[in-house]
């Protein structure tokens, strides 16, 4: 009988983690989300859920909607809280998107308020992105510089909420997940942070956790995006030594990141993907014309300089930079110096530069997701303000650098079910 997996994505954003496995052709059974952002909380459902309102739903006032809801803390920036009055002011339907994503996807929404006797039994694979902000370059840049102290009040502190829950799931007697998933920023490793992190493996390991972490970078699963980051397994083993020893046996063997890559490259799920294939550049396609011109800056001095700073992805003729492979990271804001790369673009429109930006729909892609899913959000996009829509080319874009790329997270969990057949033929052979 083919196994079916029951996740829970902690930080789930637009649901990189549920791509990934899917892509796998593994069989999920998502039980638990948590994600505040109610742009990629509407965005998870229809990518992954459904775009249908369910009837008893579609009923509901947006006074009896407001009560449902009141009793989470949401996010409209993914950085700072919604106040109650501004959630007031959304339209009914998005609120009715809003809550039919939290009703199907099991979300928890903010996982400060999440108590470990909520969380259901039976997870095996629970994966936690949370915040980089205060741990990127760019974070530090904007004085972000709190890092994953506890008690700071970052949003990269967050991790501490995850070590929470499993704690508060363990002394309540719940089973704890067999597999975790983290993934964030090298910087983890900066003599700044490292401190902090090996804490926390401390903490995993007190739990029953055996951990362990790899630098890898998306272009070495296919994706032509260089993104480095790091991304840590740990297996559940709890007083069992026998599958403490396998484990750590497994580890031992594939101990860098080469082999991780490797496991990958031969398991029948890598394509080396190029930057022509995700390129949405041939303009006698109206609708890919369109996008390109939302993408086109006014010609100013500033915009011009952008252009001759960053990598000119597209050359003039429409010709594929030969010296280009890979893009830069796939970040929250293409409208800045440095962004990812350009593309010379000659719209005809007085006024507009001679490049464009990176479409929303091409972050989508260098992510590792698909047309169809990109079209699921335009197609049924909603205004939550008037004039104002859910998934705006600013809002999408901000959601693609917020993700992980879908095929790195592939080449991890390949890992994950590597170790689980080693666990399972373990227990076969035991019994």
């Amino acid at each position: 009988m083919e196994k079916t997996y029951n996740i829970v994505e902690l930080f789930s954003g637009i649901g990189s983690q549920a791509a990934a496995l899917k892509n796998l052709g593994v069989k999920i059974n998502t039980v638990g989300t948590s994600e505040w952002d109610v742009h990629a909380i509407v965005a998870y459902d229809m990518i992954h859920g459904g775009t249908d309102i369910p009837a008893d739903i579609a009923r509901m006032s947006k006074d009896e909607l407001l009560e449902k809801m009141s009793h989470y803390t949401f996010s409209n920036s993914g950085k700072a809280p919604l106040e109650y009055e501004a959630l007031r002011t959304y339209s009914v339907e998005s609120l009715r998107y809003i809550y039919t994503s939290i009703k199907r996807n099991h979300n928890f929404v903010d996982i400060s308020a999440l108590e470990g006797k909520e969380m259901p039994d039976g997870i095996d694979i629970l994966t936690y992105s949370f915040p980089c902000q205060d741990l990127s370059n760019v974070g530090a840049f904007h004085g972000y510089n709190k890092g994953i102290d506890k008690d700071s009040g970052s949003r990269s502190s967050l991790l501490w909420q995850v070590g929470r829950v499993l704690t508060e799931m363990k002394d309540t007697g719940k089973t704890l997940p067999r597999f975790l998933l983290m993934e964030n920023v090298p910087t983890l490793l900066s003599q700044r942070h490292k401190k902090n992190f090996e804490t926390w493996i401390g903490e995993l390991s007190k739990l029953g956790y055996v951990s362990k972490y790899y630098q890898l970078n998306a272009s070495s699963f296919g994706l032509p995006q260089n993104r480095p980051r790091l991304l840590m397994i740990s297996v559940y083993v709890g007083d069992d030594e026998n599958k403490k020893s396998l484990t750590e046996d497994y580890f031992a063997r594939k101990s860098s990141p080469e082999d991780v890559v490797n496991d990958f490259h031969t398991s029948g799920h890598y394509k080396a993907i190029k930057i022509r294939d995700l390129l949405r550049n041939d303009y006698r396609n109206p609708i890919w014309f369109e996008e390109a011109v939302e993408c086109t800056p006014n010609d100013t001095v500033s915009r011009r300089k952008i252009w001759e700073d960053n990598p000119q992805i597209v050359l003039e003729g429409n010709i594929i930079n030969p010296e280009i492979d890979t893009i830069r990271t796939i970040t929250t804001k293409q409208d800045r110096n440095p962004n990812s790369g350009n593309l010379y673009f000659d719209s005809g429109i007085e006024g507009k530069g001679k490049f464009r930006y990176l479409t929303p729909r091409e972050c989508m892609l260098f992510m590792g997701f698909k047309d169809t899913d990109y079209w699921k959000l335009k197609n049924n996009n909603v205004a939550f303000h008037k004039g104002d829509q859910l998934f705006s080319r600013d809002k999408i874009i901000r959601m693609a650098g917020n993700s992980i790329p879908v095929k790195l997270l592939e080449g991890v969990f390949w890992q994950i079910l590597q170790i689980d057949k080693l666990m399972d033929k373990d227990d076969g052979c035991s019994q």
